[in-house]
C-alpha cells in the first residue's frame, strides 16, 4: 500500500507556519517593532490565518457539521475576548469603549461580510445558494436579542449616565448573554441539530446515487454511501475522515494559529494605531481593523465552504461567530469589570443602531426563504460598505 494512501492531512507548512507565527508572538510581545518587523508579523499573521482554516476544516471533517464550524467560531472568539481584556487592563480610560466597538465590529462583518460574500459566491456557482431558513433564522434571532440587549439598551437606561449599564444591568445582561449562548449551542448541537446541516442540491443527490453505485459489492450488496461524506462539493469524493490522531493534532494547531493571529494582531497593533491617528481617522478605526484581522480565518472558511455548496456552514460560521462574540464577550467583560478601572461604554450610537436595524431586517428578508440569489448577496456586502465608510468618515 502506497505511502501517499497514508500521508497525514497535516502537510509541512501548516505544522511549521502556526508556530513560527507562534515564536513572532513571543519576539515581538511588548515591543517597540521597527518598520521591517512589524512587515515580518503581518506576514506571520497571514500564514497563520490561512493555517488555521487548514486545521478547522480537518477537525471539521472529523466531527461533522454543525461541530466543525462551531470548534472554529468559539475558538475564536475565546482568543478574542483575552485580547479585548488584555487591551482594556492596559489602556485605561482611552479603552472604556473596546469592547463595544469590537463586538459591533464583529457583528457587522460576520452578519453582512461573512454572509454576504458566502451568498454571493453560493449564488455564482448555482444561481442560487440554498441554505436551511429555520436554523439560520433560529440564529438570526440570537443575534438580534443577544446585541440589542447588550449594545442598544445602555444608551437608553438612565441608572448611570452615558451608554452604560449600571452594575446590577451590567450582571443581568452578561447572565442573559451567557443563557441564550448556551441554549444556541444545545439547540444547534443536539435537540435540532438537522436544522444547521447543509441542504443537499440536485448535484450532491445525483453525485451521492454515482458514489454508492461504486460502493456496491459484485453481488449487489453494499452500504450506500451519504451524500454529504461522499462529495466534497466540486464533483469529487471526500478523501477518508482523518484519524483520532491526526484530527488531535490539528485541533493543537489550530488553537497555536489561532493564538498566534490575535497575538500578532495585537502585535501590530500600535503601528495600525498610529497610521490611524496619522491619517486622523477616528480611533474606532483600530477596533474595525483589528476585528477584520481577527475574523480572517472564519472568513476564508466560509468562502471555501460556500465554493463546495455548503452555504448553510458558511451561515452557521458567521452567525455562529456573532452570537459567540456577543454571549462570551459580555459575561467576559462584566466579570473583568470588578478589577478594571474606568468606565464601560457599551450603548452604541445612532449611526450604528440603524445600521444594526438595517442588518436585522436586510437578514431577516435574506434568510426566511432558504434561497438567496447575487442581489442579496450584494445588499448585504453594501451595508458592511458602509459601515467601513462611516467607521472612517462619521
Amino acid at each position: 500500500m502506497s505511502t501517499a494512501a497514508h500521508k497525514s492531512p497535516v502537510t509541512d507548512w501548516t505544522v511549521v507556519v502556526p508556530v513560527v507565527a507562534l515564536l513572532a508572538l513571543v519576539f515581538s510581545w511588548g515591543r517597540d517593532l521597527p518598520g521591517f518587523a512589524v512587515a515580518l508579523v503581518a506576514l506571520c499573521l497571514g500564514g497563520a490565518v490561512l493555517a488555521a482554516v487548514h486545521h478547522a476544516e480537518v477537525v471539521a471533517l472529523r466531527v461533522g457539521e454543525p461541530f466543525g464550524s462551531l470548534v472554529l467560531a468559539v475558538a475564536v472568539t475565546v482568543i478574542e475576548v483575552a485580547l479585548i481584556v488584555t487591551l482594556m487592563a492596559d489602556g485605561g480610560d482611552k479603552t472604556a469603549s473596546l469592547a463595544r466597538d469590537t463586538v459591533f465590529a464583529a457583528v457587522m462583518i460576520t452578519c453582512n461580510g461573512i454572509v454576504g460574500l458566502s451568498l454571493l459566491v453560493g449564488a455564482l456557482r448555482n444561481r442560487v445558494a440554498v441554505f436551511n431558513a429555520e436554523g439560520s433564522g433560529a440564529a438570526l434571532a440570537t443575534v438580534a436579542t443577544l446585541a440589542v440587549l447588550s449594545l442598544v439598551l445602555p444608551t437608553f437606561t438612565t441608572s448611570k449616565p452615558g451608554p452604560e449599564f449600571s452594575t446590577a444591568q451590567l450582571a443581568f445582561a452578561a447572565v442573559a448573554s451567557l443563557a441564550l449562548y448556551g441554549l444556541f449551542i444545545a439547540v444547534q448541537t443536539v435537540r435540532h441539530r438537522d436544522y444547521f446541516l447543509p441542504v443537499a442540491t440536485e448535484a450532491d443527490r445525483r453525485r451521492a446515487s454515482a458514489a454508492a453505485a461504486r460502493a456496491k459489492k459484485p453481488d449487489g450488496t453494499g452500504e450506500a454511501v451519504d451524500g454529504a461524506a461522499a462529495d466534497d462539493g466540486q464533483g469529487g469524493e471526500h478523501a477518508a475522515p482523518p484519524t483520532s490522531r491526526a484530527t488531535l493534532v490539528s485541533l493543537g494547531l489550530l488553537l497555536v494559529a489561532l493564538v498566534a493571529v490575535v497575538g500578532d494582531a495585537k502585535a501590530v497593533s500600535p503601528t495600525i494605531e498610529a497610521a490611524v491617528a496619522g491619517a486622523g481617522l477616528p480611533n474606532a478605526v483600530v477596533g474595525v481593523i483589528i476585528a477584520l484581522l481577527v475574523l480572517a480565518p472564519e472568513t476564508l472558511a466560509a468562502v471555501r465552504a460556500a465554493r463546495r455548496d455548503r452555504v448553510q456552514t458558511s451561515l452557521n460560521l458567521g452567525y455562529g461567530s456573532a452570537i459567540a462574540s456577543i454571549g462570551l464577550t459580555i459575561p467576559a467583560i462584566a466579570l473583568a469589570s470588578v478589577w478594571l478601572s474606568g468606565p464601560l461604554l457599551l450603548g452604541l450610537g445612532p449611526i450604528h443602531m440603524v445600521l444594526l436595524a438595517l442588518t436585522v431586517v436586510v437578514s431577516a428578508l435574506t434568510i426566511a426563504p432558504g434561497r438567496a440569489t447575487l442581489l442579496q448577496g450584494g445588499v448585504h456586502l453594501v451595508v458592511l460598505a458602509a459601515y467601513l465608510f462611516l467607521a472612517v468618515s462619521p
